[in-house]
């Protein structure tokens, strides 16, 4: 079995972010860069599926020589080997165009994805991925087991979960549920030792083309200072959560 594992290389939760003097793309000027969590989960699965049914693990991503860090880690948590689609990615329907073309000349069973990236959060490439292999797609996938081509999956939904059956080949989006935090593979020294000597094979682009760009980026609003008001003042109280607020 072949799984390929998708990998986005996103900002660390706790990075301060800033955009450029234009507002027309992200400043990643002194920012931690790391594996996607969601993709953590995928990566997981993964490698469990390997060690159950045999096969490889691939990891892939799309970007220029500073991603190459997060496929190193990729590999030293436990995947065969690592794909570098070489370009700047600026749209997700690109992205999953790309992705598909290297999905088609490489003959995955399986591809794994997270469902979106925390830089984003579009959640917008694992459809359009399997929209362009014309694979079945389980999205807000919390559960897989496979026996041979057949697939069982548990997804959530709105108000519950959803059990679902599909034939391999197949594109998931997972999340956390695909496998716990518990589960998640941390790299030790060995596996870093051994991820110098795994291949990282950087491979042309197809020429997909965008179907969008940014326009500009904007920070959120910051926070108003706190007000505070005397527990006896009831009256203002309902006043501003009336008119300032609008709570109520």
């Amino acid at each position: 079995m072949k799984i390929l594992v998708c990998i986005s290389h996103v900002p660390d939760t706790t990075a301060k972010i800033n955009f450029t003097s234009d507002s027309s793309a992200l400043d990643g000027n002194g920012i931690q860069f790391v594996i996607n969590p969601y993709d953590e989960f995928g990566l997981t699965k993964a490698l469990q599926l390997k060690e159950k049914h045999g096969g490889t693990v691939t990891v892939v991503t799309y970007g220029d020589t500073r991603v190459e860090q997060t496929l190193r880690k990729a590999l030293a948590i436990g995947a065969d080997d690592a794909v570098r689609l070489d370009g700047i990615p600026t749209d997700p329907m690109q992205v999953a165009g790309e992705l598909a073309a290297h999905v088609q000349s490489a003959g995955y069973d399986l591809v794994i994805c997270g469902q979106e990236s925390i830089d984003y959060n579009g959640g917008i490439v694992p459809g359009a991925l399997a929209a362009h292999l014309d694979w079945a797609f389980v999205n807000a996938c919390i559960g897989l087991t496979l026996e041979g081509q057949q697939a069982d999956c548990l997804r959530e939904m709105d108000g519950g979960k959803e059990a679902v059956k599909a034939t391999l080949p197949m594109v998931i989006a997972g999340k956390k549920g695909l496998v716990e935090e518990s589960e998640l593979r941390i790299p030790n020294m060995r596996g870093i030792m051994t991820a110098r000597t795994k291949p990282l094979i950087p491979q042309p682009l197809a020429g997909t083309t965008p179907a969008s760009h940014p326009a500009s980026f904007t920070k959120p609003a910051p926070k108003a200072a706190v007000q505070l008001i005397d527990s006896s003042n009831l009256e203002e109280l309902v006043r501003r959560l009336h008119e300032e607020a609008k709570v109520i």
